[in-house]
């Protein structure tokens, strides 16, 4: 009897886990990475940064040529001094 009554636990248990509720393994993607975003600087900026730096170059150009007659004046006036 005692192994009757085994046999019938082992039964009902092999019974209930073949007909237990069984799991569903569910595999959630990693969300994708955000698009990185980036802006390149348009013609009308490069051609702005362009039309500023031939202004600063402009403007040290004629800065220059004014320094140039003020040493040219000063070399004319030292060269008269010398000669009297």
């Amino acid at each position: 009897m005692n192994k009757s009554l085994l046999l019938a636990a082992m039964v009902a248990s092999l019974t209930l886990v073949a007909c237990g509720k069984k799991e569903e393994v569910v595999v959630v993607p990693a969300p994708a990475p955000a698009p990185i975003v980036v802006t390149a600087p348009t013609m009308s900026d490069a051609a702005s940064a362009a039309a500023s730096s031939a202004e600063m170059a402009g403007s040290a150009a004629v800065t220059a040529g004014e320094a140039a007659s003020t040493a040219v004046g000063a070399a004319i006036d030292a060269a008269s001094a010398a000669a009297k």
